[in-house]
């Protein structure tokens, strides 16, 4: 019987409640698909922060590599200023940790509302493969003049080589095993040196990849081709900024932030990766049971997928898929279960295990575990 540990950080606002709905369904796989897990509540936060004055230190570093993935729930409060919980943590675990791919499914699910006229979820099936270490997200800023008419900021963005071509290639691999498209988004037209550092790293490993066909997209064309013609791609590879951007927008187009699920991957096996929904803790709502918490079981999924335990997320996958089906709104009161409900439901499918219906298109859960069995015998 195998056995995974797990760190969770719920974080801030709605965090906990989506992270305590997931954890019912972990807990509904492994006793269902014969698996245990050690999970080890990280307390960490804005509210940590107000207590202590802690962000990332060295000591939760080194606790957290012990670890084989992190399940994260969300971070951030109106009492913290901006930039602080952001950078001080969750962008220095990603750096700290080399989770350099920032794996975004972009999947609409049967029964789900989209706000895009006539889009079927046969049209609406890609993975966004975000860079998620360098960029406008870790290049240093300043500003001279501050509160004059004079102030000038400048920030920078950091491209390297290498940190795109761990990326690309993760995507090259991707796509190969998927429908065999990849389109790279950036704005090369503008954004010169970065944009042909990156067009000639995509160039120079398409050749190890002949079965693959390449695309190009500007950014601003992206927002304007995503939501009318998703069908067009397959996996999508970018950098840390567009990445962000673009990602939020596929969200709103498979139904909303609350039922997007992502991953943060170490593609060398070095450190954990982590998983969590792409929303934000929503402290607005926070306590009041509306917040659906199936991007966070989805990310549970995906972790699962990641540790080899492919049967029960694939479970956890068609449960969810079942559950958001039945839900007459995706949030709020009108969503007919509260979050711990929709929690309970998925567990309670997980464990009656099925019959589920097949999920159409192609699978992100079987993705990422033949992902991470190739990349393990890669490295």
């Amino acid at each position: 019987m195998n056995t995974h540990r797990i760190a969770v950080i719920s974080g801030d606002g709605i965090g906990p409640e989506v992270v305590e709905a997931a954890l019912e369904v972990l807990a509904a796989a492994a006793s269902t698909y014969g698996f245990t897990t050690e999970l080890q509540k990280i307390p960490a936060g804005a509210q940590h922060y107000l207590r202590t004055g802690e962000l990332w230190t060295r000591e939760l570093e080194e606790n957290l590599r012990t670890y084989d993935a992190v399940l994260f729930g969300a971070m951030g409060d109106p009492a913290v200023k901006p930039g602080v919980l952001e950078r001080g943590f969750i962008l220095a675990m990603r750096q700290a940790f080399q989770q350099a791919v920032n794996f975004r499914p972009v999947k609409l699910y049967p029964g789900v509302a989209t706000p895009i006229a006539g889009l079927t979820p046969d049209r609406c099936d890609l993975v966004i493969i975000r860079e998620n270490t360098e960029g406008a997200y870790v290049g240093r800023g300043s500003t001279v003049h501050t509160g004059t008419p004079h102030a000038v900021a400048v920030q920078e963005s950091i491209n390297t080589r290498a940190g795109i071509e761990r990326v690309v290639d993760y995507s090259f691999r991707l796509a190969q095993r998927r429908r065999g498209r990849l389109t790279l988004v950036h704005k090369k037209n503008i954004l010169i040196e970065a944009g042909n550092l990156w067009q000639d790293t995509v160039n120079d490993i398409a050749s190890q990849y002949p079965a693959v066909e390449v695309d190009y997209v500007h950014v601003d064309a992206m927002c304007f081709h995503l939501p009318l013609t998703p069908e067009r791609f397959d996996v999508v590879v970018t950098d840390n900024l567009f990445g962000d951007i673009i990602t939020d927008l596929g969200a709103v187009i498979q139904g909303g932030l609350g039922v997007a699920a992502s991953a943060n991957l170490n593609v060398d096996g070095t450190a954990p990766s982590m998983f969590e929904a792409i929303h934000g803790s929503a402290p607005d709502i926070a306590g009041k049971g509306w917040a659906n918490p199936t991007g966070t079981v989805l990310s549970t999924a995906m972790c699962l997928a990641h540790l080899g335990e492919k049967d029960a997320a694939l479970a956890i996958e068609a449960a969810t898929v079942e559950v958001l089906a039945s839900l007459p709104a995706l949030s709020g009161p009108a969503m007919g279960m509260s979050t711990a409900g929709v929690g309970r439901a998925i567990a309670e499918a997980v464990r009656k295990g099925g019959p589920f219906s097949p999920v159409p298109g192609q699978s992100v859960i079987e993705d990422l575990a033949k992902m991470a069995t190739s990349m393990a015998l890669h490295n």
